[in-house]
């Protein structure tokens, strides 16, 4: 099923936010328009590929919405060893849609940051030398009787263990807090554009959102830029997950195995002579891959849009 949706802000909120944004970026926003799929009842995936006035850039937009009620579920899927891929986290945990988590560790495979699922407590969050914490260990995802919610670090060393349901997932940075803009030091490249995934909250709905980057197709969003998107999009409460080549939103039933958004990991080659022997691909050129959905990449966590039978 397939509607057209108009992203609108209402004339206070455009008031409320004009210090931070320009002219040309908010009309950009709210003129958008999405093309929406219904997934199964309260659950719809959004499509919007933004005016390049935007930012100055282009960045695709994937976004789903959930309306959490008693069929629709949020839940954590993890393995403290073994890095799979979103899909594979999804079809084990018969998930109608999923995107990848928090940051992970790629040579040894588990979470750097602290995961709690059903009880259990499956990995602390590591911490650096002086127990200074990064930017990702300063808020976090806790699910409680099936109510979904995004905390902030009270700045102690064991606030994690402290907090109250029986999942738990460490993340960010935090971009939103009771509807008020979370400012960071944005140095570094991490900060720069890049695809990113986010999650967050209103009212009873939950927007997973996945934004393709590191393509000649899509330039990606800084930390900046996204926050002040979600921001202008009324979303109250919004936290960073792990993005660039782990970004990846699956839904069930959608083509490409139903990677909805166009991972940067992909690595076949759009000119047959672009390989060159020794090339980082880790850091391949924009031009140097393709635009489609191949390249998932294994990650150590993910979240879970579940539907009670």
């Amino acid at each position: 099923m397939l509607m057209t949706w108009v992203c609108a802000l209402s004339t206070s909120a455009q008031k409320k936010i004009t210090s931070e944004k320009s002219a040309s970026d908010s009309v950009a926003v709210v003129s958008a328009r999405w093309e929406v799929i219904k997934v199964s009842p309260g659950i719809k995936l959004k499509h919007c590929a933004l005016d390049s006035s935007l930012f100055g850039s282009n960045p695709p937009l994937h976004l789903l919405a959930v309306k959490l009620n008693g069929r629709n579920h949020v839940d954590l899927g993890e393995d403290p060893q073994k890095l799979k891929g979103t899909s594979e986290f999804a079809a084990e945990g018969h998930a109608i849609a999923a995107i990848n988590g928090t940051f992970f560790d790629m040579r040894h495979g588990g979470s750097e940051d602290y995961i709690r699922s059903d009880g259990k407590v499956i990995n602390q969050t590591r911490v650096k030398t002086g127990g200074h914490r990064s930017f990702h260990q300063q808020a976090a995802i806790v699910i409680d009787h099936k109510k979904i919610k995004i905390v902030r670090w009270d700045s102690t060393a064991d606030w994690e263990d402290h907090l109250v349901g029986e999942d738990v997932m460490v993340s960010g940075p935090l971009l939103i807090h009771d509807g008020q803009t979370i400012a960071w030091d944005t140095a570094g490249g991490f900060f720069l554009r890049n695809p990113r995934s986010a999650l967050a909250i209103r009212k009873n709905r939950l927007y997973l959102i996945a934004v393709d980057g590191r393509n000649a197709q899509a330039a990606g969003m800084s930390i900046s830029e996204l926050t002040r998107f979600l921001k202008w999009m009324k979303l109250p409460e919004a936290i960073n997950l792990d993005g660039g080549g782990s970004t990846t939103l699956w839904v069930k039933n959608y083509p490409y195995g139903g990677i909805v958004n166009h991972p940067s990991d992909n690595r076949k080659w759009v000119h047959t002579d672009a390989y060159k022997a020794g090339m980082d691909l880790d850091n391949l050129p924009a031009d140097a891959q393709k635009w489609d959905h191949a390249g998932e990449r294994p990650v150590a966590n993910v979240i879970l849009i579940t539907r009670a039978r």
